[in-house]
């Protein structure tokens, strides 16, 4: 079984920054990518930003220029840098990890951490 818990969601003013953390544990898998969705109230959860093995990166056009994701293989880590952040960048933030673990391609989604940015 692999877990993936995230952390570093929080009340932040508007044009602030957060950094949020995402670690996959377990044993005898592999990381194939690595990626953080959000979810606002009332609203379907959306790609946010994705990294890849080879660390090709992908993001939302609401976020372009503003969030960046990284990742730390070696600890089986992904972050996304947060700036200038706006009230409707508020919502909770997944992260989904996909892993490969003998042969076989499988997502694990994290629980959760809320993000609020006040105006």
């Amino acid at each position: 079984q692999v877990q993936v818990v995230e952390s570093g969601g929080g009340l932040v003013q508007a044009g602030g920054s957060l950094r949020l953390s995402c670690t996959a544990s377990g044993s005898d898998f592999s990381i194939n990518s690595m990626a953080w969705y959000r979810q606002a109230p009332g609203k379907q959860r959306d790609l946010v930003a994705e990294i890849s093995s080879g660390e090709t990166t992908n993001y939302a056009d609401s976020v372009k220029g503003r969030f960046t994701i990284s990742r730390d293989s070696a600890a089986n880590t992904a972050y996304l840098q947060m700036n200038s952040l706006k009230p409707e960048d508020t919502a909770v933030y997944y992260c989904k990890v996909k892993i490969v673990r003998r042969g076989f391609l499988s997502t694990y989604w994290g629980q959760g951490t809320q993000v609020t940015v006040s105006s």
